[in-house]
């Protein structure tokens, strides 16, 4: 053991939180460690002392904190891993290289989030994308399951249900059963909860044990209970990060939503009592801190503070479990993150693996678990590490939009198109929820996580409809061609809206080029507070002579605090009069105008230049920085909000 508590002192790098709040001109911790993982794995990730890479939960982890890294930067070179990291398994045909169905193994469901994510996007051969986790979705279909109807871990563990499964199955299967509207499919995942909740939490501690085995056959069983013998931390961490993760796609009426916070709102406070008080971290057998070898262990530490932060931003803990997961983090921070050559970073103290049974046998014993070795840059530990470094990034910001709800119009815009997942009808084009080109999925993704609610409004513009409503997007209106049916602006729409900016609101208008958007009507609006969209067309972009569309963004400006060269094409300029202002022009032409009218404020704009297009990083070259003046343009509305 001396040689353990060597290693883990040599872990210890002081002052380095202090370090990243007093440098603000940092690169984001979850960026440099995702960073440094791009450099271990450049062209592939190879797990553990694998010569080459295959299918894996591991791989599944670390392509999740590269997408929330995306969402967080609009980074392209994130998106990229991730799309070339799939393309080297997903076949054509949809076949997954490496994997096997048969084998019945949870663990290789966790990458099924991402080929959800690209079969979403507008990328080439989505399709693929999308037979790969019918795929992996088929698996579950025969998924060997207890009597209770729990999912067996593996194939080769029969009987047995491990807390690692329930990350590895539950966030896909639930994600799924969205995409592909399927709504039994939630029954069966809550069932799954349910029944971790009833055979594997200890009634004294609160704490999950880590393996269940409904026969008790295993030597490693409780005979009574089928219980392991103790409180793995790793296994308890997949499990927290399920049950926060799984909730992002429930539907808020399903009857048992209300029972997964419920299992959150159990876990927090077990988990706080058994947090460290001195360094914030977790033990490996967490209830045995003080026992002999124990020692403190990086990825269950982190999970643990994802959990607890992602919990509290959601709403489904109290505002108190964010200070243990501050002090968690820190600990993170100080105890297993090491700066190296440059600016390099190595995450140290992840206990390389822990299960059940198997050859050689695990009992499941104290201990087993502390015989286990130590992995530098394991992983396990630096996925869970970047997701809870975006969380505490997120928690930094979130008090902006604090109780705001920021709805988007799809009443006078709702084009509708034929889902290429379901098959059904959808609504599409400047949607929260569209991810591909012409949706507003990562401008939304801005605005929620500075703390505000966003919210889709299908009806005319009343003071019922906008009842709560902080600020309102009306983006492009259908022309007859656009919608066989098109909602015009009218009169009481005018009045309606200026009643309720008047009243605190704030109100955006985002028109298009003439030839794109319903503009007379829409002027009827926008005239109410001194603009006009003038039927001229601007930026008319050839190909990709990008330099055609460049809006400059200078320093000064009210709204762009930060982004100094946008990339807006084919838009429409503004003729302002008051109470109405220029807020950036370009050529004699007023690209973006302002209005304070009474106690609210409108912004508008010529184009909907921040659909996911022109925010993703993807097509644009870096130096128009659309994804950053979302954000500035998200603040700054936020801001403004003067309902009561």
């Amino acid at each position: 053991m001396s040689l353990r508590r060597f290693f883990l002192s040599g872990l210890l790098i002081s002052g380095l939180a202090a370090q990243a709040q007093t440098a603000p001109a940092a690169r984001p911790m979850s960026q440099r460690m995702t960073d440094a993982f791009i450099k271990w794995h450049p062209d592939s990730i190879v797990i553990g002392n694998r010569k080459t890479a295959r299918w894996d939960y591991e791989q599944g982890l670390m392509l999740k904190a590269l997408e929330r890294v995306w969402q967080r930067t609009g980074d392209a070179r994130y998106f990229t891993y991730i799309q070339k990291d799939l393309d080297q398994f997903v076949q054509p045909d949809g076949s997954i290289r490496t994997y096997k169905l048969e084998d019945y193994n949870l663990d290789n469901l966790t990458t099924g989030h991402a080929l959800l994510l690209l079969s979403q996007m507008s990328v080439p051969n989505p399709e693929r994308y999308q037979k790969a986790a019918q795929l992996l979705r088929k698996q579950l279909e025969g998924q060997p399951r207890t009597k209770a109807g729990g999912f067996w871990h593996k194939k080769v563990y029969p009987n047995q249900m491990w807390l690692d499964g329930l990350y590895m199955a539950e966030p896909f299967y639930a994600e799924y059963s969205k995409v592909f509207q399927q709504p039994a499919g939630f029954d069966d995942v809550a069932k799954q909860f349910a029944l971790i909740e009833k055979n594997l939490v200890d009634p004294k501690t609160g704490l999950l044990y880590h393996g269940y085995d409904e026969s008790k056959e295993q030597k490693w069983a409780n005979k009574t209970t089928g219980q392991s013998p103790n409180f793995w931390d790793r296994g308890m961490g997949w499990y927290a990060m399920a049950l926060v993760d799984v909730l992002d796609y429930f539907p808020k009426d399903h009857p048992q939503r209300a029972q997964l916070i419920k299992d959150v709102q159990r876990l927090a406070p077990v988990l706080t009592k058994y947090q460290d008080a001195k360094t914030g971290t977790w033990s490996l057998v967490v209830d045995q801190a003080s026992r002999k070898g124990n020692y403190a262990e990086a990825s269950g530490s982190s999970m643990f503070v994802y959990f607890l932060q992602k919990g509290v931003r959601m709403g489904y803990l109290e505002q108190k479990y964010a200070q243990a997961a501050k002090k968690g983090y820190d600990g993170l921070l100080k105890q297993f993150v090491a700066t190296e050559s440059g600016d390099a970073l190595a995450f140290n103290g992840t206990v390389s693996v822990g299960g059940l049974g198997g050859n050689p046998y695990r009992d499941g014993s104290f201990e087993y678990y502390l015989s286990e070795p130590l992995r530098k840059n394991d992983l396990k530990g630096v996925g869970p590490f970047i997701l809870a470094s975006v969380e505490m990034e997120i928690a930094a910001e979130s008090g902006l939009g604090k109780g705001k709800t920021v709805g988007v119009d799809t009443y006078f815009n709702h084009e509708s198109r034929k889902s290429n997942i379901t098959g059904q009808p959808e609504p599409f084009h400047y949607t929260w929820e569209d991810r591909s080109h012409g949706g507003f999925y990562l401008w939304g993704n801005q605005f929620r996580e500075l703390g505000a609610n966003t919210v889709s409004i299908p009806t005319a513009p009343t003071a019922a409809s906008l009842k709560g409503v902080d600020v309102y997007i009306i983006v492009d209106p259908d022309t007859k061609k656009e919608t066989a049916n098109p909602n015009f602006v009218k009169p009481a729409d005018v009045q309606a809206l200026t009643a309720w900016v008047k009243a605190g609101g704030t109100l955006v208008l985002m028109a298009n080029d003439t030839s794109n958007a319903e503009i007379p009507r829409f002027n009827t609006l926008a005239q109410a507070f001194g603009m006009k969209f003038r039927d001229v067309n601007l930026n008319m972009v050839k190909g990709s002579q990008f330099e055609q569309g460049q809006v400059a963004l200078p320093a000064g400006n009210a709204v762009f605090k930060h982004a100094r060269k946008a990339y807006i094409k084919e838009l429409a300029p503004i003729e302002v009069k008051a109470p109405a202002t220029p807020l950036i022009s370009q050529g004699g032409n007023v690209i973006m105008a302002t209005a304070k009218v009474g106690k609210g404020t409108v912004f508008a704009v010529g184009d909907p230049w921040l659909y996911n297009e022109y925010t993703d990083g993807r097509k644009i070259p870096a130096e128009y920085e659309n994804f950053l003046a979302g954000k500035d343009l998200a603040t700054w509305l936020l801001q403004q909000s003067g309902r009561k």
